[in-house]
């Protein structure tokens, strides 16, 4: 009998599962909820399951792939759909979602075996591809907190307003080490630091999946991206690290150590290289050290199209990708474009018929996402919890997210204690477009893929407007984007912000401050009132001569929808408490600059943040 399709029992074998522990006594350590019962009821399953049954569990198709062939979900018995950066439903509307996940899910279940998916999105900051959902600061923002329980609720929010919406399974938290600020992915790295990222990582994972992944609101968390994407040379998206093994492991495998000791049921694979070789062939880290070494029980899921940049044709791609490891393979194709999944499927199918791939390997795959979905119940609750969808952008969960910008805040120069505002200051003039840009605010991986500028979402607060919103009775707050204004005023707060981006489109050679932000400087100094500089960023910048221009400099990140969380520090309504997460460079010729350097001056140091 197949676990799938007898619901009681799987909620027997379920509940007998343990707590996950925050920290393995040891890595290779069987997970909790990986019971002997789970494990045994996966292998019953796969012994059942024909190839292409297998095949099709080891895919996972692109939504907009399948857009007009959702039958295929039927017929390859897929094991996975996932919504790309961009590809969202017609009806991008928290039920839209609902119903587009609730349709597919029952496509799955009229499979001969009745196996769920496990549906994927690109949580990364908040249920960020949703109109009217928190966004939370970017992970650079959560590392200046420091504090793993803040990042462990955050993410049970996030894991909430998913599964209000249908998918099960958030490809989150980045567990990045970025060494190099010129990377485009800088902001999605919790910082330079491997023990900073590894415990608050597993924080993240505890968050998303709970104590147990069979609870009725855990979701399935994916650390990513194993290994080394964010030490790669000059900081290129997709490129080549390059380093000693003793290195890779210190710098970039150690937060991989905690993400399985917390219980991580799934990993994504780098695009990136080590030493020239792509990961997504590299069977020596994935197999021996991921799998064999650390003791991983959960599934190694590719990036988009990733396996397409391994040498050779599809079918060698296919190939060497599975020996390597890999479990499921995300495709983001469908027919007629090339490498599309059912071409994986055939191609697959041929590899072991020809011996080229082991049935023992596919079994091997099959059977840890077999244990994952078994982990987690999915034939339970394979639907979305429509129940939740009240609760999506509820004030409870901004309060949340408010908090996390307050504690996220660096504080990098306070001449004359400028900050917070004192009483005295009743003329607060805001300086700067990006005061009143809710785009710029929240970044990349924010409704699109790359972000945009403007009213990107429904529910969010302006910076500008929180100030307004927070502003002591007595004290006006006025805006000049233009910084042309003659209007006197006792501060004059000056908002910088880098456009939206996303990965590979934010590469930069120069991290110079945003194009007017000198001049609105000078023309705040010209007025002799005291000058903030707000900078929102995913990054250190170099700030040059803005820091002479300033009075007071706040990293205030990407903060994400709730700007009041920036209002409340500059009105000193909340302490500033944030560290910085990274090493802040006096100059793009002293990139990369990271703590532990043998030559170590940076214009600020890893972990400084002044207080009032």
């Amino acid at each position: 009998m197949v676990i799938f399709m007898n619901t009681p029992a799987l909620g027997v074998a379920l509940f007998l599962i343990g707590a996950i522990a925050s920290r393995a006594a040891e890595p290779s350590a069987p997970l909790p909820y990986f019971s002997g019962e789970v494990d045994a009821q996966a292998a019953a399953d796969v012994a059942q399951m024909t190839l292409d049954e297998k095949i099709g569990q080891m895919i996972q198709a692109d939504y907009l792939a399948l857009a007009g062939h959702e039958e295929d979900v039927t017929r390859l018995a897929l094991g996975s759909v996932l919504h790309g950066g961009s590809s969202d439903p017609a009806d991008n509307s928290a039920t839209g979602w609902a119903d587009v996940v609730d349709s597919l899910q029952r496509r799955a279940l009229a499979t001969r075996l009745k196996i769920p998916l496990l549906y994927g999105v690109d949580a990364v900051h908040g249920h960020n591809n949703i109109p009217g959902a928190v966004i939370f600061p970017h992970n650079i923002g959560l590392g200046a907190t420091r504090d793993p329980a803040l990042v462990e609720r955050a993410e049970r929010v996030t894991a909430l307003e998913v599964l209000a919406t249908g998918p099960n399974w958030a490809f989150a938290p980045g567990v990045i080490v970025g060494r190099d600020e010129r990377w485009g992915r800088t902001y999605e790295s919790f910082g330079e630091d491997p023990a900073l990222v590894g415990t608050l990582g597993a924080a993240a994972v505890r968050g998303f999946q709970t104590a147990h992944l069979a609870d009725s609101t855990a979701v399935l968390a994916c650390a990513k991206h194993f290994l080394g994407d964010g030490g790669t040379t000059g900081g290129k998206d997709q490129g080549n690290t390059v380093c000693d093994e003793l290195t890779l492991r210190r710098l970039f495998l150690a937060p991989y150590v905690d993400a399985v000791s917390a219980g991580v049921g799934s990993i994504m694979v780098s695009y990136s290289s080590w030493n020239g070789a792509k990961m997504h062939g590299q069977r020596g880290l994935l197999t021996d050290v991921l799998k064999g070494e650390l003791g991983f029980r959960g599934f190694l899921v590719s990036d988009w199209a990733a396996i397409d940049q391994l040498p050779g044709d599809y079918a060698a791609q296919v190939e060497t990708a599975i020996n390597a490891g890999l479990d499921m393979i995300m495709i983001p194709n469908g027919p007629p474009k090339k490498n599309n999944y059912f071409q994986f499927a055939t191609l697959l199918h041929e590899h072991v018929t020809a011996g080229r791939v082991s049935m023992a390997r596919i079994d091997d795959a099959v059977q840890r996402i077999l244990r994952v979905k078994l982990a987690m119940g999915l034939a339970a609750r394979p639907f979305a919890n429509r129940a939740l969808l009240g609760s999506l952008g509820s004030p409870e969960h901004r309060a949340v997210a408010r908090e996390c910008v307050q504690r996220s805040l660096v504080l990098l120069k306070n001449a004359a204690h400028m900050l917070p505002f004192a009483p005295a200051v009743h003329r607060v003039r805001v300086v700067g477009a990006a005061a009143d840009d809710l785009g710029a605010q929240c970044g990349g991986w924010t409704i699109s893929w790359q972000g945009s500028h403007g009213a990107v979402t429904s529910g969010g607060t302006t910076l500008l407007a929180g100030l307004r919103q927070v502003a002591p009775a007595g004290c006006t707050v006025s805006f000049d984007p233009e910084g042309t204004s003659p209007e006197a005023a006792d501060a004059i707060v000056v908002v910088a912000a880098e456009d939206p981006y996303a990965e590979g489109k934010g590469d930069r050679s120069d991290l110079a401050l945003p194009g007017k932000t000198l001049a609105l400087l000078r023309g705040a100094r010209a007025t002799k009132a005291p000058v903030v500089l707000v900078l929102l960023s995913g990054r250190p910048l170099i700030l040059g001569d803005a820091l002479e221009l300033s009075d007071a400099v706040v990293a205030a990140w990407l903060p994400g929808t709730e700007g009041e969380g920036v209002a409340d520090v500059l009105f000193g309504a909340k302490p500033i408490t944030g560290k910085l997460p990274v090493s802040w460079p006096r100059s793009m010729a002293q990139i990369p600059v990271n703590v532990g350097d043998a030559v170590y001056d940076p214009l600020f140091p890893f972990g400084f943040g002044l207080g009032y």
